[in-house]
């Protein structure tokens, strides 16, 4: 017999164990990259369906310009999903007419501790943001307390916190409304007010950073933005996103959870390139140079 022979019946069991021990490694993966049994809370398994406005810059638009549709691309290439988007107007019933409705499954960019949805983990923090030219004397305005803000023409979206810090401050007096609640697909408060710190109609704005952010490159000489984060009165200015699912949605939750963890240097590198201001919890910013924050 030869020494091949003999060694036959040794390897058997080995191979056997091998094979085993592969179709585990191969189960791991397919564990890793599939997640939980999804069917009975996502519309489709085998797609990113993504609730989100089609006229929305930064966040989203159809044509997949903004970061939150880079945010969704950028899921969908670890998911091994296909991605699709249930396109609404972001104004009232939105959440309704989308993930209330079963039409898609996650709001890519919601505020932590809004009641409508059930939030993720936070993927990055952000604040309101005072919008001046540069070179005008306010570029070193850190709050609405500031006196030389006084006289100042200050564009205000109606209705939003900062409203408030405003009043407090004694600048409304002076102070150009804009309307919070618009159709998206034909208005643009932040679009106009842009316009109007340029034209010399107001001196100074206050929007949401990733609006502040991404305007102020919009236009050339780009636009100083200072993130408000030392108010002393009124609301704090300072707000973590998350993304948004239904309340009964936990494995689903769970799994954008993991991927938020696993690829906030990503988030963060596509946040930045919108101009977003991003924030650490001591309201640090958030640069290119450490990026690997979390929020």
């Amino acid at each position: 017999m030869t020494n091949a022979a003999l060694r036959r019946p040794m390897l058997l069991p080995l191979l056997a164990i091998a094979a085993m021990l592969t179709g585990l490694d191969i189960s791991r993966a397919q564990t890793a990259t599939d997640g939980p049994d999804l069917s009975i809370e996502l519309v489709d398994p085998k797609v990113l369906r993504v609730c989100a406005d089609p006229r929305n810059l930064p966040f989203s638009n159809e044509k997949g310009e903004g970061f939150e549709n880079k945010l969704a691309e950028l899921f969908a290439e670890k998911l091994q999903k296909r991605l699709d988007y249930m396109y609404f107007p972001q104004a009232t019933g939105f959440v309704k007419m989308t993930l209330g409705a079963h039409r898609c499954d996650v709001i890519m960019g919601f505020p932590q501790g809004d009641d409508l949805v059930q939030g993720t983990n936070p993927y990055y923090r952000t604040a309101y943001a005072l919008v001046t030219k540069s070179g005008n004397g306010l570029d070193d305005v850190a709050t609405l307390e500031d006196e030389r803000l006084k006289s100042k023409h200050i564009g205000i979206v109606a209705g939003t916190p900062p409203a408030t810090n405003m009043a407090v401050a004694g600048l409304m007096m002076n102070a150009r409304p804009y309307p919070l609640m618009i159709d998206t697909r034909f208005d643009s408060s932040a679009a106009a007010m842009i316009k109007d710190l340029m034209s010399g109609e107001i001196d100074a704005g206050i929007l949401w950073g990733p609006m502040a952010g991404y305007y102020a490159m919009q236009v050339s000489p780009p636009l100083h933005i200072m993130p408000l984060v030392k108010e002393t009165t009124g609301p704090k200015l300072a707000y973590r996103i998350g993304m948004g699912v239904r309340p009964a949605d936990q494995n689903w939750k769970r799994l954008l959870n993991r991927l938020i963890q696993e690829n906030q240097p990503a988030i963060n590198k596509i946040l930045l390139e919108f101009g977003v201001p991003l924030l650490d919890e001591n309201d640090m910013p958030i640069t290119a140079e450490n990026a690997a924050k979390r929020p």
